[in-house]
């Protein structure tokens, strides 16, 4: 906690101070509920950050099962693809794209890809332009995938994501280290689209029932808004786009991939 030494977090939390460091450094194996509660109270963390800090002391056998590369059902497809005009995605812990509907990936088209929610916003130079509020979109992602990780502190995947952006990214290097902590909820966004322009949005998540490792992500737009409509032309031009490939003869395809 900002101000207080570890000699002070440890007064406050009842324990000795060779022990709090043993507790930091992850050397202690075993802690209390009540001490990790203590510890909380102590660095006054919010709910979030405790139940963080609580599941980062699990022992490897409490932990929760490790998902692997388990995709999104068919019946989640299915269901996404049928929100015509609502923006639809599944993410994964380390924040990677793992299926989007035809709305959500007209929406992200700006995008070089649209693999890996945190690597858009630190890496992709679309990022900046179409999070308008770009600082608040980026200590978002960090604390998501800083929340991910209390929850599978072994995860391969999430170990690669952050190494990966920690490289390529000073911004994103920086605020991991801060060990903020928020999971994805309900909030709202201003998007900036390169051919529809201001979005203003509601998004929520949900965690899929039996597939805890995903999260299915809505974006919402006020209905018959300015946003509304623009959904509607990026849903028409999506369309348009898809009757234009389908309808290029395949004797022509074939001339172009010469």
């Amino acid at each position: 906690m900002p101000g207080l030494r570890r000699e002070e977090v440890a007064l406050l939390a009842g324990v000795s101070s060779d022990y709090y460091i043993r507790l930091e450094q992850g050397r202690e194996n075993s802690p209390s509920p009540q001490v990790l509660d203590a510890v909380a109270q102590a660095l006054k963390l919010d709910a979030e950050a405790t139940d963080h800090l609580n599941r980062l002391c699990l022992t490897a056998s409490q932990r929760p099962r490790d998902w692997g590369e388990t995709g999104p059902s068919r019946q989640l497809l299915q269901l996404m693809e049928g929100w015509e005009h609502t923006p639809a995605f599944v993410v994964g812990p380390a924040l990677d794209i793992m299926a989007g509907n035809s709305l959500a990936t007209a929406l992200h088209s700006g995008f070089d890809r649209f693999d890996n929610l945190a690597r858009m916003v630190f890496v992709d130079p679309a990022g900046r332009e179409f999070y308008q509020e770009w600082e608040r979109a980026a200590h978002s992602c960090v604390a998501e995938i800083r929340a991910a990780y209390g929850h599978d502190p072994d995860s391969a995947r999430i170990a690669e994501v952050v190494a990966e952006l920690s490289a390529q990214s000073k911004e994103f290097a920086g605020i991991w280290q801060r060990h903020d902590v928020k999971g994805k909820s309900q909030e709202g966004k201003h998007l900036k689209h390169p051919q529809v322009g201001d979005l203003y949005i509601k998004f929520a998540a949900f965690t899929v029932n039996g597939a805890p490792h995903q999260q299915l992500v809505v974006y919402q737009a006020e209905p018959a808004g300015p946003t509304a409509a623009a959904f509607e032309t990026l849903r028409a031009l999506a369309t348009q786009s898809k009757q234009a490939r389908a309808a290029v003869p395949v004797a022509d395809l074939a001339v172009n991939e010469q």
